[in-house]
């Protein structure tokens, strides 16, 4: 059993150090999905930069996290929640130009992509990184663990998504990742295939399902 841990809507300075202490003292390597906008605060950039030099990956989770893709399908909206928020992320990219689309309480349907959108990650050769274990630690802080254990063990491969976010979930980080070794969880870096559709702006599989009309 394998287990990807990704990180989104941070950086937050003072949880995103919280996390990476706990990431370091169990030696794992995870990637953060930030958006841009926390960027201009010197204190949470200070956070994604010590998250880079640590060998986090670093990817581009939209500017605002406010607007779907798909509910804004113009090219202005794909510009600034694409280009934008890479400008901002800027150096700390890595590897190359990874991009998570913001999907409104996990869910993955027609509002996660517009045309736009796929056209500009497309451009850019960007790498979209989508998910497929979202315990929503925001939602329940404090029962999160139990329910991401026991999703993970449907699936061979699970590409979890947690937030470095001061909602108090990630006091508990510590104990899921012992949970991991518990359950003999092989904890990696890479993401599993069929939850990278568009790599180096190479489309890999079909994402009309996931397309605005």
């Amino acid at each position: 059993m394998k287990v990807t841990l990704t990180f989104d809507n941070g950086p937050t300075a003072a949880v995103t150090h919280q996390v990476l202490d706990t990431l370091a003292a169990h030696g794992v390597k995870s990637t953060f999905f930030l958006v841009g906008d926390n960027l201009r605060d010197p204190a949470n950039r200070a956070a994604a930069e010590r998250a880079a030099g640590a060998g986090h990956w670093i990817g581009n989770h939209t500017l605002t996290h406010s607007v779907q893709l798909g509910d804004s399908p113009d090219a202005d909206t794909a510009r600034r929640e694409i280009g934008e928020a890479q400008r901002l992320i800027g150096e700390l990219a890595t590897p190359g130009r990874l991009f998570r689309p913001y999907g409104r309480g996990g869910i993955q349907d027609r509002l996660l992509f517009s045309r736009a959108g796929l056209a500009r990650l497309r451009r850019d050769e960007h790498t979209c990184v989508l998910w497929n274990s979202v315990p929503r630690d925001w939602d329940d802080p404090d029962g999160w663990v139990d329910t991401c254990l026991a999703d993970i063990a449907t699936r061979d491969w699970s590409l979890v998504v947690l937030h470095d976010l001061a909602t108090g979930a990630m006091d508990h980080l510590p104990g899921f990742l012992e949970g991991l070794k518990g359950v003999g969880a092989d904890v990696v870096q890479d993401f599993p295939p069929d939850c990278v559709p568009i790599r180096d702006g190479r489309v890999r599989r079909s994402l009309e399902h996931l397309v605005a009309d």
